[in-house]
């Protein structure tokens, strides 16, 4: 199967949307401020965001604090108080561990990885939907190490599922890697070394 240039979808949608009066809602799924960095400066002009943290996957509950802390305080010095608004669902690890019963040995980046990846994007598009969203979309395609055909596959099935469209992505593309962690080092953000979930933890830390 042809990859698709998922970058180049999403400029599509942004060269429409340039001309519109009023700015499309976007419900935007965010695991953590660094991934956020580069996507809201990308999509702040162009959308009212409000944001998603929804990360069962995360541990330990310490962790799941910690990064939302920095990302309530990069919204806060980056000067979107006010512009962005978070929704944030309690701590809930057992949602994530039973998702993955069975998968605990699967390699990282594998079948459990992209049923995380559809865990929280169902949310995301669920949400969306009962509040009246235009889009919804992750920041999770900006990670070098997270499938972005996979996410994109899954967002599609989703929008169709829920009625609502997807913002299809690749933002690491163009650069989006680099300057998200270009404004990580500028607004001294912490940037963890796993993803969020046990299993995929150094045993170092654990």
């Amino acid at each position: 199967m042809q990859k698709i240039n998922y970058q180049i979808e999403l400029e599509k949608t942004l060269k429409e949307l340039e001309n519109q009066n009023k700015k499309p809602s976007l419900l935007l799924h965010v695991c953590c401020a660094p991934c956020s960095s580069y996507v809201l400066d990308y999509l702040k002009d162009l959308f009212d965001i409000t944001i998603d943290y929804y990360n069962p996957n995360i541990y330990p509950e310490s962790e799941f604090d910690y990064r939302l802390k920095e990302l309530n305080r990069f919204i806060e010095e980056f000067g979107l108080k006010g512009k962005v608004t978070i929704l944030k669902k309690d701590y809930d690890p057992n949602v994530f561990f039973d998702m993955a019963k069975g998968l605990e040995d699967v390699r990282e980046g594998g079948e459990r990885c992209f049923k995380c990846y559809e865990l929280r994007l169902r949310h995301t598009a669920e949400i969306a939907q009962k509040l009246g969203y235009d889009y919804f979309t992750t920041t999770l395609s900006i990670s070098p190490l997270k499938n972005a055909q996979k996410l994109n596959e899954i967002g599609k099935a989703l929008s169709e599922e829920f009625d609502i469209k997807y913002l299809y992505s690749d933002f690491k593309k163009k650069n989006g890697y680099k300057q998200s962690i270009e404004l990580s080092k500028q607004y001294n953000l912490y940037r963890q070394n796993y993803c969020g979930c046990i299993y995929s933890k150094p045993s170092s830390l654990n």
